[in-house]
């Protein structure tokens, strides 16, 4: 792989010496039961001793006795190896070797037989050594409490340090994928977007705990999403009694103009201001727990400020810049109520609220090659309301064996997209005044249930999942003085989904070998019901039934060394947006549409990993490759006698995605630990042909295209004297490859430091993302007759400071 490196990514390799330690979560504290029987009469035995001791040094670790029932239960063990021994007077002394893994929080070993008989115990020296790395294969757990860098941010920002992942217009991508599954405390909701992701950057990083990445996902999870899943976890306090945090974040955004605007148009956004109070609040007593979480964010920014230069094959250039100054204010609440009814069962609601508020003032002038003469000007104000409404019950059965468990969940969500979009259309002979209007509701409804049986080796997990979805969705156009609407394009469409899925995972652990396996199956029946007069699409959909398996096979080497295989089947299902028949006009002269012919796109994922860990830290190496059909992606291109772009939703056929990524995390002494992470893969997109039938038929093709690229990122974590913590974080994206042209190199710097008061109740912090302004995104495409070349300076420093108090 080469990466073209700029001068100015020579300061990457100082800040090298900076990096942060990741918190990568792993089963360490397992619980072991199981029931004591006379191996003669199968009765129960009552008050047998229950020994757990080290393999090597005869070190006691654990002890309980059985309960009336005959059953033990050891809880908070370490894995490794050990051994159980059982005595009872009357009965022969009964001991064997026990491993204990983490893959599984629960161990049960069934039914202990013992003979009766009157010997004396004699006691074994047993041994056993925990692994000190905290990493699993299959998922890695981040604390936001640890990214210094991106405290009083929104989710989406806070994310670009993690290790993996990475930023392309406002999206997330895993291993340079944008088909990631975004899950809110396990569950798919409207906020974050079912099939694909949306809106992360409208929840504040104050109401998060920790996010989990998980690039293999197994057959309990839904199947879309080939990249992997993305799961953030809601703070909740379950501590004794009233408890809370407040805090406050006041920042500054745009602190200076990286490239000043084309002639006679508003100016951009600088200076802006950033403000995230929040409140989390908690109580519990005897059997009740209820929380509350409040958070405001409000963000001014410079949303966009692309300069395109675009060339036709007729030679004609035109000069255009597009300016988005966007504020935004984010409202969301979260409350919730956890019943442990009695010690087998247990109930909980909760409820979320989020309402996001965009006002957009944009400028679009275009000029000709050599900015002497102004063709047109679009200005617009885009005044657009987000209201999200979820409500999630949930029960859990446990039985009498720790770790089997029943539970069973209904959620609900209501997302109501409002947007109302008015133009100003001036040109040289005229001034037009437009408008348009989107109303989009979306409801669903999911009910899950799960059954997990812990085994000696492993556990049985399956389950059953039904989701019921529809959107009906309005659009109104309101044309102006010649105006350059498609009013025809407009109407009612409703898009309906209904999803039935069983799943089934086996999970075996031994001292060697570790193995997962499930089945997910699937039905899928969309249907998009498109208004009959619209002058161009007519309604549509799609169904299957289909089986996504996952199996994952590892062999340790010994406690420190594992090597892993992968495989597993997803698919991606076109999101309502990418369906969507009525045109967008945020650009005035780049129309984007969606298709309602749109398949979903399958892919198989194989990879093969490598884990070494000592006591101070580990590393992991893999190398993936990913095979896509069907690819589910954007086509621009133009109809005869017009220089309008249309860009519209297609499926390309193949492509390929090869790579080899490493993650380094070490732990130098009590003061200095850093976290290392590369990433370089090889895409390609085959060769393909498609009909666009908006406005008109036309057909395009492209040709096979391949890029190699790849990804660097150093996070440091330094301990100072006084309780002072140090954080750096510096990320180089190489040039990449993206349909009908490449996206050029990246590079940012981050630093935040915080001060910790009163044994941690009190925090106050200071930081700044793209400290040395770099980070810009420069794309080249080349479309049927023409191409163009955009650099996007949008607006990406910020310095914040904050303050949080826990009581």
């Amino acid at each position: 792989m080469t990466l073209h490196t700029p001068s100015r990514c020579v300061l990457l390799l100082v800040v090298f010496l900076f990096c942060a330690n990741s918190l990568c979560a792993q089963y360490s504290a397992i619980t072991v039961s199981g029931s004591i029987k006379d191996n003669q009469t199968k009765g129960s035995l009552s008050f047998v001793n229950v020994i757990l001791k080290n393999e090597k040094d005869s070190s006691f670790v654990a002890g309980t006795i059985s309960n009336e029932e005959g059953r033990f239960e050891l809880t908070k063990i370490k894995p490794g190896r050990y051994l159980l021994l059982f005595s009872f007077l009357g009965y022969i002394p009964k001991q064997h070797p026990l491993f204990v893994g983490n893959l599984s929080e629960f161990i049960d070993l069934g039914v202990e037989d013992l003979q009766a008989d009157i010997q004396t115990l004699t006691e074994v020296v047993v041994t056993g050594k925990a692994d000190e790395v905290k990493e699993t294969l299959d998922r890695k757990t981040f604390s936001v409490e640890n990214n210094i860098t991106q405290s009083g941010g929104s989710v989406l920002q806070m994310m670009q340090n993690l290790p993996g992942i990475t930023m392309q217009e406002g999206k997330v991508l895993l291993r340079g994928s944008d088909k990631v599954v975004v899950l809110i405390e396990g569950k798919q909701t409207a906020l974050t977007g079912f099939g694909s992701q949306t809106s992360l950057d409208n929840i504040p990083v104050s109401a998060i705990d920790k996010i989990e990445i998980i690039n293999n996902p197994s057959a309990k999870y839904d199947a879309n999403g080939n990249a992997g899943i993305i799961n953030i976890v809601f703070k909740k306090n379950n501590r004794e009694g009233f408890n809370g945090k407040v805090g406050m974040m006041a920042g500054l955004g745009a602190l200076w103009i990286k490239k000043e605007n084309l002639p006679d148009i508003r100016p951009q956004f600088q200076n802006t201001p950033k403000l995230n109070p929040s409140l989390a609040l908690n109580y519990r007593k005897n059997k009740i727990n209820t929380f509350f979480q409040g958070d405001v964010l409000y963000t001014p920014t410079l949303n966009k400020n692309e300069f395109v230069v675009r060339t036709y094959d007729s030679g004609e250039v035109i000069n255009q810049q597009t300016k988005r100054n966007r504020k935004t204010t984010i409202s969301t609440l979260r409350t919730g109520m956890d019943w442990n009814i009695n010690p087998h069962n247990s109930l909980s609601f909760s409820g979320l609220f989020s309402s996001e508020k965009i006002l957009d003032n944009g400028d679009e002038p275009f000029f000709n090659q050599y900015l002497t003469e102004r063709r047109r000007l679009w200005q617009f104000l885009e005044d657009e309301l987000k209201t999200t409404v979820t409500a999630t019950t949930a029960f859990q059965h446990k039985f009498r064996e720790p770790g089997h468990i029943f539970n069973s969940g209904l959620n609900y969500t209501f997302h109501r997209e409002d947007e109302k979009y008015f133009f100003t259309n001036i040109m040289p002979a005229f001034t037009g005044q437009d408008a348009f209007k989107l109303l989009s509701d979306e409801h669903v409804l999911d009910y899950t249930a799960d059954y997990i049986r812990p085994l000696r080796y492993g556990r049985l997990e399956a389950g059953v999942k039904y989701r019921w979805r529809e959107i009906p969705t309005n659009m109104q156009f309101f044309p102006g003085q010649n105006s350059p609407l498609d009013v025809n394009a407009g109407g009612k469409a409703t898009y309906r989904e209904n999803i039935p899925a069983l799943y089934s995972t086996y999970v075996f652990e031994n001292t060697k070998l570790e193995l997962e396996a499930g089945l997910r199956v699937e039905y899928v029946g969309v249907n998009y019901l498109v208004d009959p007069n619209h002058n161009t699409y007519k309604s549509d959909g799609y169904n299957y039934t289909q089986p996504f398996p996952n199996v994952r096979l590892a062999y340790k080497f010994n406690d420190y060394n594992k090597i892993s295989l992968f495989f597993n089947r997803r698919v991606d299902r076109p999101n309502e947006v990418d369906i969507r028949v009525f045109p967008k006009y945020d650009d005035a002269e780049i129309i984007k549409v969606g298709n309602p012919a749109l398949a979903p796109q399958f892919t198989n994922t194989l990879e093969v990993g490598y884990k070494s860990g000592w006591n101070s830290g580990y590393l992991y190496a893999a190398a993936y490759h990913r095979a896509a059909q069907g690819t589910i992606t954007r086509i621009a291109s133009t109809v005869p006698g017009s220089t309008l772009i249309y860009s519209i939703m297609q499926n390309a056929g193949k492509s390929y995605m090869s790579g080899l990524e490493m993650v380094w995390s070490q732990k130098i002494n009590e003061r200095f630990s850093f976290n290392l992470n590369l990433n370089g893969y090889r895409n390609q997109i085959n060769a393909f042909s498609v009909v666009n039938q908006y406005p008109q038929l036309n057909t395009f093709a492209a040709p096979t295209e391949s890029m190699w690229s790849g990804n660097i990122k150093w996070n440091g974590m330094l301990h100072l004297p006084n309780q002072f913590d140090f954080q750096v974080s510096a990320i180089y994206l190489a040039p990449d490859l993206i349909p009908q042209g490449s996206i050029g190199q990246r590079f940012s710097l981050d630093m935040g430091l915080k001060k910790l008061m009163q044994n941690g109740k009190q925090e106050l912090y200071i930081n700044a993302s793209d400290l040395l302004n770099t980070m810009q995104i420069k794309k080249t495409i080349k479309g049927m007759g023409f191409s163009y070349v955009s650099t996007d300076y949008y607006e990406t420093q910020v310095i914040r400071f904050g303050y949080n108090y826990k009581f």
